[in-house]
């Protein structure tokens, strides 16, 4: 867990400081598939300003994940900058939206932070192309590398009870 504390750097309204940090993400789980992120030592910056008695965050990162296509299962990889920005008023009641969930005792959890900015940056499917044609349901082979198609299929048995209404 990467954290900053703030108490340490003494902000005061108006003022705005830099903070560069390594963050170690944990890899990414989606649907059912290990995703992780290279470098596993993630640069990240933090910008932390004070206005009007709320701290403003704005973080940057460049990030690369790779793991397995989730069509074809070869390995694809994805790069991603990722700007994101919480917002964190101490006097604001704990669940409204004015507190950031990223900021407990005074302190920035940026790996949490960090980690839940590239999931949003993520896009719904993970290829190794924005072509890539998956794999055959029939066969399983890489259409990718072997296009074809199954000419005689045979039914699936689960739908033979309903053959005999296909002449009424």
């Amino acid at each position: 867990m990467t954290t900053i504390d703030l108490r340490r750097l003494h902000i005061r309204p108006g003022d705005v400081r830099e903070e560069r940090l390594d963050v170690e993400l944990e890899p990414f789980v989606l649907g059912g598939q290990r995703y992780e992120s290279a470098p596993s030592h993630l640069p990240v910056e933090v910008e932390i300003s004070r206005a009007s008695g709320a701290t403003i965050f704005d973080l940057q990162l460049d990030v690369r994940v790779t793991g397995p296509c989730m069509r074809c299962l070869a390995f694809a990889e994805i790069e991603c900058h990722v700007s994101a920005r919480e917002f964190n008023d101490p006097d604001a009641p704990k669940a409204d939206e004015l507190r950031s969930d990223y900021v407990t005792d005074d302190h920035l959890d940026v790996g949490a932070w960090a980690r839940d900015a590239i999931a949003l940056e993520l896009p719904e499917q993970i290829l190794c192309r924005p072509d890539c044609a998956g794999l055959c349901p029939v066969c399983g082979k890489d259409l990718n590398a072997e296009p074809h198609e199954h000419t005689e299929r045979e039914p699936d048995p689960r739908w033979a009870a309903l053959e005999q209404f296909r002449g009424v």
